[in-house]
Order: structure tokens, then sequence, then C-alpha cells
């Protein structure tokens, strides 16, 4: 949809936008996830729907679980599916390891870079907006730690305000879960990085892991959670019974303004819709007054 002329309320347009996507779980050779889950068609989809929105994202954040076993050809396939269309939407790609990556095979099938199995971090602008990728994963184990040296070298880097500020971007949300086994895979020591981020520019944390989405605030920022592009999770269970299901898979839209910042739900359905708004639509508005809007929009018939 064409942007209008002016803004029709009270805030300017977004100064940036992230499209925060996770759980991928990519297998070689493109195996059912589980026996049951088609995650390359999965994520084509989703892609598809990325690659229609109506403007170029700043940049498309995986929260982690990248590939389900760390396998080399899997992080290969989940480049040869990702990269074309990052390239022909003009955004950069940003990674982020979960616990079901294995950091060498990362390093080398994403990033380029040597093989080794120190915690993948990274310091990304964004036009004046900072993205820090942090390394919550523990090798060997599915639940999620930052260790000193990281929590130290993240210190360091926020020492130093961002015109915009900083986005976090991990696997693991510190955020409480209402699905009693997702706990032991938490986020652990939580306390030690609020700590760190206490009074820093942090505006938002975006994280993944629990394959729904949820939002929540941490050390009074707030959490977005990301859904999995590989299959959700049944909610409308018992949550001592909730389960993965083939259905709801979405991504997050992101959006920077100067004083909030908003997450929004983008499911990935193929739906026919009402399709009475519309360029023109939107054209009619911006020809009035604010007040007209108002009498041609807000009013409601006698």
């Amino acid at each position: 949809m064409a942007a209008a002329s002016e803004p029709f309320g009270q805030y300017p347009p977004a100064l940036r936008t992230i499209v925060h996507v996770s759980d991928t779980h990519f297998l070689a050779g493109n195996r059912p996830l589980g026996g049951r889950y088609d995650t390359g068609e999965n994520l084509r989809r989703t892609l598809a729907a990325i690659e229609r929105l109506d403007a170029a994202p700043d940049a498309i954040v995986f929260t982690g679980d990248l590939t389900d076993l760390g396998e080399p050809e899997a992080y290969a396939a989940l480049r040869r599916a990702v990269e074309p269309v990052a390239a022909r939407i003009g955004a950069p790609v940003i990674w982020v390891a979960g616990n079901h990556d294995e950091r060498a095979p990362l390093r080398v099938g994403l990033l380029d870079d040597q093989p080794d199995t120190s915690p993948i971090t990274a310091v990304h602008d964004l036009g004046g907006l900072r993205l820090i990728a942090l390394d919550s994963t523990v090798p060997g184990w599915h639940h999620g730690d930052l260790d000193d040296a990281q929590l130290a070298w993240l210190a360091d880097v926020l020492a130093e305000p961002a015109a915009l500020g900083t986005i976090l971007a991990l696997h693991h949300p510190p955020l409480p879960s209402h699905v009693p086994f997702f706990d032991i895979l938490e986020l652990r020591e939580q306390s030690r990085l609020a700590a760190v981020i206490a009074g820093t520019d942090v505006r938002a944390i975006l994280a993944g892991h629990l394959h729904y989405s949820t939002s929540g605030t941490f050390a009074g920022i707030p959490v977005s959670v990301a859904s999995a592009t590989c299959y959700t999770m049944d909610l409308a269970r018992p949550a001592d019974a909730v389960n993965g299901m083939d259905a709801g898979q979405s991504f997050h839209l992101v959006h920077v303004y100067d004083h909030t910042i908003t997450h929004a739900v983008v499911p990935v359905v193929d739906a026919d819709t009402a399709d009475f708004f519309g360029p023109e639509f939107v054209a009619r508005m911006a020809a009035l007054t604010p007040e007209g809007r108002l009498e041609a929009f807000s009013r409601k018939p006698a």
C-alpha cells in the first residue's frame, strides 16, 4: 500500500523496520522434522510472505534453532533458501545461534568464518539502531545461559549509547512460560543479564525457542518472542499436554519509532481478503483535511 503524503495520526512513519523470524529447524536433505513437518516448505511460504511486504526491512533477524542437528548440509540449504530473498528485497540477514545449532558448522556455513566453538556474537549498525546478537547456547545442552565473558563483552558494548538505541537478539527468552517442561530449558541466572542491561539504551529484546508468539517485560524492557516457522505449539491444550502442530506459523514485523517499538505478528496463511482498502482509499483520505477524514471514516452512520 502506498504511503500517504502525511501521517493520518499522531505518529510519524517508523524509523526502522525489522523482520523477526525464528526456529527454522532445517535438516539435511529436507528430511521431515519429527517425521512429519516439512521445514523447507514452511520456510518457503514464510519467505514468500516476507517478500510481499510493501517496503524492504532494514534487516531480517533469525533468532536461533536455524537447524535441528547442526548439520553442515542443513546450514547450506538454509542459506540457499534465505539469501536470494534477502538480496531481492535488499535486507541484510542476521543469524543468531539456538540450542539446536552447533557453533562450528554455523560459523562455516552461514558466516564464512573459521570453525571454532566460541560464542557467536555480533554488533550490527542498522542506520543508528544497534542490534546485538547474543549467544545463549550451552554446548551439549538445550537450556540457555550467558557466561561471564559474554556478559562483560555486552556491558562494554552498551557503555556507549547508540543513536536510536539498542535491540538485543538471543534464542532463549528471559520470560516465564506457562508450559512446565519449557522451564527446564529456560535461560538460567537471568538476574545477571538484568544487571548488565539496567540503565543502558536497550529498548527491546527479540527471542525464539518457545515455538509460539508471546511477549512480556524483563528488567523493564519489552521482550518479544517470535513463533517458529517449522511448527508451532497448540496452547489451547492443557499446559502439561501442549504439543506441536503444523499450523499457525508466523513472523514478526518490528517497527522502531522515536519513543516506542511495536511487534506485530504476521500470520503465514493462504486466505482471501475483503480488499476493501487499497491505494485508492488511502489517496482519497490523504486528499481530505484531518476533520474531513474523521467525518468520512470515523463518524458512525445515524
